[in-house]
């Protein structure tokens, strides 16, 4: 049975290396904290947060797929409980957005005498309750697109196997990608294809206009969705278009959905 007082911690980092920097600065400066999961992408940090429910979430603001700012909004409801501290390496903006000190940031590198600081804060807003939801809510609404660097062009065209052959597929036919293993299935309306790349590639290289993850491993086309209905679990049901298969939006990606 687990400690109640242990401290549960998320990290979300797509950089392997500054990942576990940050990992190993924490083991220094709050030797009590249990990291239970260490991120890639934003995606995997929501579902790890909404399991896991912990006291507290290092979000790195740029990620594949969902952003820090997107994950923060959905764990709000998610795990309600969870204080966020955003990772950034955009400083000017971030200490003008941070100034009134409801929400703690961390500037890349990370120096431990930030990151003691912060801990410090945590660990007395922690002992007080749970988060500010309205000012985690005013400072993601004050940063908005300020702090993600101009995107490039998104993704047009894709090459992908079906059987011996090589198809050229137009990526607004795309119904939705699934992952799998270290591949990607490619689904449009005449049939699936492989694509030989994680889908944790594929998000950064999609228009997240118009492509949304809506579980880990699962990507799809919004002009392919006909229609989203909640079941009794919280889960969505999305119909699609073209394919008779219904996909799942996993419950702590619903509150994206609605927000959209």
């Amino acid at each position: 049975m687990a400690n109640p007082t242990t401290v549960r911690c998320v990290i979300a980092e797509d950089e392997e290396l500054l990942r576990n920097a940050l990992s190993k600065l924490l083991a220094q400066a709050w030797p009590g904290l249990e990291i239970v999961a260490e991120c890639e992408d934003g995606g995997a940090a929501l579902e790890a947060i909404a399991e896991h429910q912990p006291e507290v979430a290092f979000l790195d603001i740029r990620m594949p797929g969902l952003t820090g700012l997107e994950v923060a909004t959905a764990a709000a409801e998610a795990s309600p409980k969870t204080q966020v501290v955003f990772v950034t390496a955009y400083d000017q903006y971030a200490i003008d957005a941070f100034d009134k000190g409801a929400v703690d940031y961390l500037l890349k590198p990370i120096s431990p005498d930030r990151l003691a600081a912060t801990v410090q804060r945590l660990q007395a807003r922690i002992a007080q309750g749970n988060p500010d939801a309205d000012a985690l809510a005013a400072l993601i609404a004050s940063l908005g697109a300020r702090l993600l660097p101009a995107a490039s062009e998104p993704l047009v065209w894709i090459t992908a196997s079906a059987g011996k052959d090589t198809r050229l597929i137009m990526v607004d036919d795309v119904a939705y990608f699934q992952a799998d293993h270290k591949y990607t299935v490619v689904m449009t309306a005449e049939g699936e294809s492989l694509l030989r790349k994680p889908i944790r590639e594929l998000l950064e290289v999609l228009d997240p206009a118009l492509f949304k993850q809506i579980h880990r491993s699962t990507i799809v086309n919004l002009k392919a969705i006909a229609s989203i209905a909640r079941d009794d679990t919280g889960k969505g049901i999305v119909k699609l278009k073209s394919r008779p298969e219904t996909l799942t939006v996993s419950q702590p990606f619903m509150t994206l959905f609605r927000n959209m």
